[in-house]
């Protein structure tokens, strides 16, 4: 069998795929990952093998502070204290509408439109090419459900957190709508949720995300990225130890969003060990750090988590992902909706406790902290999220459920390039 996995230029979003691409090599199928140039160095490194045939202008820093925009000026953002930023200059904005998205599309909507004609082009040469019996994306790329529509191909969307397909806060509803130029064309008419059919869910049953497609139930194995372990990361620390992890994105949105400093002096007196893992662009926005706390720089959490007695992150799925599955209570601090919604849904199963990022101050993090070490309830929460996760079946067992569902492809449509209307574009995230 023949698997095309499409990713978006996340590494957070192709990570928790990566033990299932193991777990198809392993049985024999062929991998193929589908990204962007950028994102090629991930996919070598998780041991696949890259198709880097996507676009390394479509900038996620921009699409993020736009959808961000966006939401605001729709009145479904959260005041969270994410500061709004231009999505072109990265500067700060005290309005909203000191960016002009209507006037800013209508002027590059048909050059982006004819870039991603010519991206979608080269996705159905590669594909035709490769072949596949079945694709596997995540939940933000396009080019995957595109790609099954186009050829008729069995598709399965890797959900990578709590956040499901069938979410009724539109502030987390962040399925691509897919509306594009080609597949109107085609004649298909559904869009976002309606293309997903298969979902396959790394979570315990107890935070299980919504979804009306079928679920396919699946345990998360981290992958948190390659690297080292020193050996004292294995050794049974001699007082608690504390891990402080934060996303690769927020600190791009000023300090405001990067609570590592605060974090810190409100754990600068705790007897306790403080292991902050980080990526090494953020080291200079850290400071100085306490006695009692030490850096690993791009270190893989998973290693060091199972010798954790509590974490404190931004609530990005894959800090809350590895913490669940080392049985470690959480702090969940999250600005963005989708990081606000995973840390909830952790505080709710008796697992962690969750606060939005802007109410967070040095007083009520180190009382939240001193919770998760006191209260052995949390604890208790954990291990129970812990448990329900190892019945989950490992990528491994799901090999055989995928090769059932690739057994059902169709053949292929073909398209009339040039008979399709570039203009109107819009980007899947940017609802209407």
């Amino acid at each position: 069998m023949k698997v095309l996995f499409t990713i978006s230029p996340w590494a957070g979003h192709f990570y928790p795929m990566v033990p299932l691409g193991w777990a198809l090599q392993a049985a024999g199928h062929e991998v193929r990952v589908m990204c962007t140039p950028a994102s090629a160095d991930w996919v070598r490194g998780a041991g696949l093998v890259p198709a880097p045939i996507l676009d390394d202008h479509d900038n996620p820093l921009f699409w993020a502070r736009l959808f961000h925009q966006q939401r605001v000026i729709r009145g479904v953002a959260r005041d969270n204290g994410l500061p709004l930023l231009h999505p072109v200059t990265g500067e700060r904005m005290a309005s909203p509408d000191e960016f002009d998205w209507p006037t800013y599309k209508k002027k590059y909507e048909n050059e982006w439109g004819q870039a991603w004609l010519r991206k979608m082009e080269r996705v159905i040469i590669y594909t035709t090419t490769f072949a596949p019996d079945l694709v596997v994306h995540d939940m933000m790329s396009a080019e995957g459900p595109f790609t099954a529509v186009v050829h008729r191909l069995p598709s399965v969307l890797h959900l990578w957190g709590p956040v499901g397909t069938a979410e009724t806060d539109p502030r987390v509803d962040i399925v691509p709508e897919y509306n594009n130029g080609i597949l109107r064309a085609l004649g298909v008419k559904g869009k976002g949720r309606e293309l997903v059919t298969h979902v396959i869910d790394p979570c315990p049953e107890s935070i299980a995300p919504p979804t009306t497609a079928e679920r396919l139930p699946m345990r998360y194995v981290p992958y948190n990225g390659p690297g080292e372990a020193p050996v004292w990361v294995y050794e049974k620390p001699e007082k608690r130890r504390i891990c402080v992890v934060w996303g690769h994105t927020l600190s791009r949105f000023g300090p405001e969003a990067f609570l590592v400093p605060k974090v810190l002096e409100a754990l600068a007196d705790l007897d306790a060990e403080v292991v902050v893992a980080i990526n090494p662009k953020d080291r200079e926005y850290v400071g100085e750090l306490p006695a009692n706390a030490r850096i690993l720089e791009q270190f893989p959490i998973n290693m060091l988590l199972p010798t954790c007695d509590a974490v404190v992150h931004h609530g990005g799925a894959g800090s809350v992902m590895s913490a669940v599955v080392a049985g470690v209570p959480q702090l969940a601090i999250p600005f963005e909706e989708e990081q606000h919604a995973n840390g909830q849904r952790v505080a709710a199963a008796g697992a962690g406790i969750h606060m939005l990022g802007k109410k967070a101050t040095v007083e009520l993090i180190r009382e939240h902290v001193d919770a998760l070490l006191g209260d052995e309830s949390y604890r208790r929460g954990a291990e129970k999220l812990a448990a329900e996760l190892a019945e989950r079946p490992t990528p491994a067992r799901l090999v055989p459920v995928l090769e059932e569902i690739a057994a059902a492809k169709t053949p292929a449509v073909a398209i009339d390039w040039d008979s399709i209307d570039a203009t109107g574009y819009e980007h899947g995230l940017i609802k209407r």
